[in-house]
């Protein structure tokens, strides 16, 4: 369903940010996966950005846009941090600056109850590190695990899905031993180092979830051009 917006101005300060180039007819410029690259979202794992990915939509004039966090999640009693503002960010002008915004938030409750609410796209009332919820803009609101709004305008799925990030973590922590987190699942014993992959690697992840937020929307709606090999970059970035 889709409303008028009406709320309150809110402002959000410590901020977790990741990001990738896209171009309207591919995939350009990649920046790597970072699930719980630091102490301060070791311990606060639904501020952990995971993956930001943009996929080609269901049809040729849409495009998908994901945001992951919390992975690794060992099953699926898991919930969004009402407390937390999740954002994906669009610059569509080349200045590595943000021109429209979606904005993500959360109610209070179990995963099941949740009810999500996603503003946008819309121009952002603060641009950089500050952060204030949009006042007006399209809003696409309803429960968590449902497929939202519309398939040709703008769809949103928020809920638990498995982690698609693919890494051979055992090795990884073998040849960067001080990366391994102290609690939690992937808190798994030291090895022995070692200075490579192997062949063939590990999915280590494959059997975790982690909590998705995935729009899709017509790319007529991020681009500030009509020429086919026009460009965006995308970012998201978790804030409180």
């Amino acid at each position: 369903m889709k409303t008028p917006f009406t709320g309150r101005s809110r402002r959000f300060s410590i901020m977790f940010a990741a990001g990738i180039a896209v171009s309207m007819a591919g995939i350009g410029t990649l920046l790597a996966s970072d699930h719980q690259d630091t102490p301060e979202v070791e311990l606060n794992p639904r501020m952990d950005i995971n993956d930001v990915y943009a996929f080609p939509g269901s049809t040729s004039d849409r495009v998908a846009l994901v945001l992951t966090t919390s992975s690794p999640l060992s099953g699926t009693n898991a919930s969004f941090d009402p407390d937390l503002l999740y954002q994906i960010k669009i610059d569509n002008s080349g200045d590595a600056k943000e021109d429209l915004v979606f904005q993500i938030t959360f109610d209070q409750g179990a995963l099941t109850a949740q009810k999500v609410t996603v503003v946008g796209p819309v121009a952002p009332p603060a641009v950089g590190t500050a952060t204030t919820l949009a006042s007006s803009g399209t809003v696409t609101t309803g429960a968590v695990g449902s497929t939202l709004g519309s398939a040709t305008g703008i769809q949103v799925f928020t809920g638990v899905r498995g982690d698609p990030f693919f890494i051979d973590l055992e090795q990884f922590f073998k040849i960067l031993p001080d990366r391994r987190p102290s609690t939690g699942p992937l808190s798994i014993p030291s090895t022995p180092t070692a200075s490579a992959f192997r062949s063939p690697g590990i999915d280590l992840l494959a059997p975790f979830n982690c909590l998705a937020i995935v729009i899709e929307v017509p790319k007529s709606m991020l681009t500030s051009s009509t020429s086919t090999d026009a460009k965006i970059g995308v970012w998201a970035t978790i804030s409180r």
